[in-house]
């Protein structure tokens, strides 16, 4: 009898294991994505970067039916979300809205980075482009970009060009300016962008090339002279106010750009899922529009597309913050 339920323990546990399979495997084979995703931003609630992250998520989550929750990470100019998103499992579940500012322009910036803008992940597609403006105050006795630099010469050193802050896009987009115009402007640096604007409004600084939100309402209003836009063509947010480019300085591209990214290493056929569901979302009514009212246009292409945009902004940017010596504080 003992050898016989010995037996039967046995047979019993084989019946078992079969069982237990069964029970895991759907599980573990569940059809991606079967739980919510994050997409990290890294810059602060409320910022440019968050809105465009907060519409995207919301699309992507409708086209995939599961939840895409925002989940900003500000600190150390984009630095700190994008470590966070390097780091995070290259399963799908973790995303970051990546920006010029965190994916081109700190590598220039910043010889040691915790986390490589290109190895460390893996390009999904592009979501938004936003221009800069070129604002100056009423009275500076300019009306297009070829004045300017014709004043700038005139003046070596004369003129300011103000930004949010030491190493910012706005930083970078007039030191741009400066190295094509081959024109001697003074930087000043503001507590954000928003600052800047006051600054030239009041007559503190001659001009900046910033975020469209804070100077656009001014520009409306009178208060501000809008000289240009930084994309290499005009935006649809502002069809009526040239390129920089177009104005008198040819070459100039200084517009920035919001994009999706996985970690390194995250499986092909995840990150074909999820490109295709971006395309579907970018391609929508409704989102087109929403991207519109944070002065951004809609913008599309491949992953690979995206990469090679990724290491074009780099060689570029590195090139100006060797040229100019900018410097991040």
């Amino acid at each position: 009898m003992n050898r016989i339920d010995a037996k039967g323990g046995v047979v019993l546990c084989c019946l078992s294991l079969p069982a237990v399979l069964l029970v895991v495997m759907p599980a573990s084979a569940q059809p991606y994505p079967a739980k919510t995703i994050r997409m990290i931003v890294p810059s602060a609630p409320g910022s440019g970067p968050d809105l465009i992250a907060r519409v995207t998520a919301q699309k992507l989550g409708e086209q995939l039916g599961r939840p895409v929750v925002a989940d900003p990470r500000p600190g150390a100019g984009g630095s700190l979300g994008a470590e966070l998103a390097a780091k995070a499992p290259p399963d799908g579940y973790t995303l970051i809205m990546a920006s010029a500012g965190s994916h081109s322009v700190n590598p220039a910036l910043y010889p040691k980075l915790p986390y490589d803008a290109v190895k460390d992940f893996s390009p999904i597609g592009l979501v938004s482009t936003a221009p800069n403006i070129l604002i100056v105050h009423p009275s500076l006795p300019v009306k297009t970009v070829k004045d300017l630099i014709a004043l700038a010469k005139a003046k070596p050193g004369a003129l300011t060009f103000g930004s949010g802050g030491n190493g910012s896009t706005a930083h970078l987009s007039g030191e741009l300016f400066r190295v094509l115009a081959k024109v001697n402007m003074l930087h000043v640096p503001f507590k954000g962008a928003p600052s800047a604007v006051i600054g030239v409004m009041t007559g503190e600084i001659s001009l900046a090339i910033l975020n469209l939100p804070p100077a656009l309402p001014h520009v409306r209003s009178g208060k501000l002279k809008a000289l240009g836009v930084s994309t290499a063509k005009r935006s649809s947010a502002v069809p009526d106010i040239p390129s920089i480019a177009e104005a008198g300085l040819p070459g100039y591209d200084a517009g920035t750009w919001y994009g999706l990214l996985a970690p390194a290493g995250t499986p092909g056929d995840i990150i074909t899922r999820l490109s295709t569901e971006l395309m579907k979302a970018l391609r929508s009514d409704d989102m087109k529009k929403r991207i519109a009212v944070e002065g951004g246009d809609i913008a599309s292409g491949t992953p690979e597309d995206f990469a090679a945009l990724i290491k074009r902004d780099i060689a570029k940017w590195t090139q100006v913050v060797q040229v100019s010596g900018a410097k991040a504080d």
